[in-house]
């Protein structure tokens, strides 16, 4: 299984949640994305747009102003 890297730091709602999109729709099932991001928005919007979209999140972690979810994409 591989995983990608998505930097969307610096970047305001909804530009996040636009690139994971964008991102997600280049992967195959199964496969992972870690966004970075400092849009504290994001951690409720990402998981909220992988619920519609069929995704999973694994993992939210938060550091010094950074924040890395972790989702795995699921079929389509």
């Amino acid at each position: 299984m591989s995983e990608q890297q998505l930097d969307a730091r610096r970047l305001l709602c909804p530009l996040p949640v636009i690139r994971t999109q964008e991102r997600v729709e280049q992967m195959g099932a199964g496969e992972c994305l870690q966004v970075l991001c400092t849009d504290p928005g994001a951690v409720h919007d990402i998981p909220a747009w992988c619920r519609v979209h069929g995704h999973e999140v694994i993992e939210i972690d938060r550091q010094d102003g950074e924040i890395r979810i972790r989702i795995r994409v699921g079929e389509d």
